[in-house]
């Protein structure tokens, strides 16, 4: 492969940092921040993420690592085989960026038009670069094999997860890890939660078709579908809490709404969507169900024609016990319990790492990434930015918790 082809930084630019020792954190986080920072300021949308993938194998390739990949088009893998016989588990980042102008003032500033890392991405893909080096260099503390792999298009549905499931990649593995960056969370402070810790996100549209249009003056000679729209729309924000255990979040949000142009002309059509969302995943047929039996129940009822469609994401992921006592256990082990945070309860947001909880058992943990006010901003805000110091002790600490969770199981 010729590099100077692809648009990413060649080895001889790169070799500069990994000439140090790497199992020193300070050589290791020189290398984490320019990782970052380089994949901050190149942004990719999902599913085209080439030259990022490009340049997080020559990352891994000029430290001496076998990278396997293309899987699911743009994403990769690396296993690190431990000196000690053990099985398989896993650590997943995610390598797309949002649809989003980036407006922060900073010299990594992304250089692509309305594309941003603006959901930590790049972080992760750093922290996940950082765990496969760290575990390259203790494979004698590893009993089995640690498969470090980078997946494309968490944001999009459909998602990448389920691509990279179907090219293999969770093909021998027992467990597996996620972390996501947190700017509620302070900085060397790490987010854990046992059971349902994120929401399903599926979409729906709902299109009112009346037939023909009307004069804004005599509604009675016509069918309105946008009357018709409010009365649905208004029976699914109902639903909550008389369908699903009010024990049991879900969302239900109606985002976006289409319809005519005129101010005197009744449409002959009206669109309308949103999402809904729950920590039970049987609670997503309960709702699907529900919100196309509603839509055509009272369209129909008033003369419209009514038609529904869904785009199903990602379910809820479902921390397991077991990985989260590693994780609580080596962050005691290593910073303490002031630096664990317990989340009170699930974020309503989704993630499609869920899909691989679906197969094997998983946990995703939150890495606090907030020290100032410029780290404070949510995610997807167009000025979001992470406290860059935070990324090594995570990815020691992940690296630690893996090699943690091999030994109990190879025992």
């Amino acid at each position: 492969m010729s590099l100077t082809d692809t648009n990413v930084e060649a080895p001889s630019e790169i070799e500069h940092v990994l000439s140090g020792d790497l199992s020193e954190p300070q050589q290791l986080a020189t290398l984490l921040i320019r990782v970052r920072r380089h994949l901050h300021q190149n942004p990719e949308l999902g599913l085209h993420e080439f030259n990022t993938s490009r340049f997080i194998r020559a990352v891994l390739e000029t430290h001496g690592l076998t990278v396997v990949g293309p899987l699911a088009e743009t994403g990769l893998y690396v296993d690190i085989v431990g000196d000690h016989p053990g099985p398989m588990i896993g650590y997943r980042a995610d390598i797309d960026a949002l649809p989003i102008q980036d407006q922060k003032s900073v010299e990594y500033k992304s250089v692509n038009q309305g594309i941003a890392h603006l959901c930590g991405h790049d972080a992760h893909t750093a922290m996940a670069i950082g765990v496969a080096v760290y575990l390259d260099h203790h494979r004698d503390r590893l009993h089995g094999t640690a498969r470090v792999f980078f997946q494309p298009n968490e944001e999009g549905i459909p998602s990448g997860a389920p691509l990279m499931i179907r090219d293999g990649v969770l093909e021998g593995m027992s467990a597996v890890f996620a972390a996501h960056v947190d700017p509620t969370v302070e900085s060397g402070k790490y987010g854990l939660m046992t059971g349902a810790v994120t929401a399903s996100a599926d979409r729906f549209r709902v299109r009112v078709i009346a037939g023909s249009t009307g004069h804004s003056a005599r509604p009675h000679q016509a069918t309105d579908p946008i009357w018709i729209a409010t009365q649905i729309m208004s029976d699914m924000y109902q639903m909550l809490g008389r369908i699903s255990d009010p024990r049991k979040p879900a969302v239900v949000a109606i985002c976006r709404m289409r319809a005519g142009e005129a101010y005197n002309v009744i449409p002959d059509e009206a669109e309308f969507g949103g999402t809904f969302r729950c920590t039970a995943n049987e609670d997503r047929a309960v709702f699907k169900q529900q919100i196309e039996r509603t839509a055509k129940y009272v369209g129909e009822g008033h003369g419209a024609t009514v038609e529904v469609d869904f785009d199903l994401g990602s379910p809820p992921v479902v921390n397991d016990g077991e990985l989260i006592d590693a994780v609580r256990d080596t962050i005691i082990e290593e910073r303490g319990q002031e630096a664990i945070f317990n989340i009170p309860v699930p974020s309503m947001g989704a993630e499609d790492f869920a899909h691989y909880l679906d197969h094997v058992p998983g946990a995703l943990i939150r890495i606090g990434t907030c020290n100032s006010p410029d780290t404070a901003h949510v995610l997807h805000d167009s000025r979001f930015d992470i406290d860059e110091s935070a990324m090594t002790p995570a990815s020691i600490m992940l690296g630690n918790a893996m090699i943690r969770l091999l030994e109990q199981k190879a025992s």
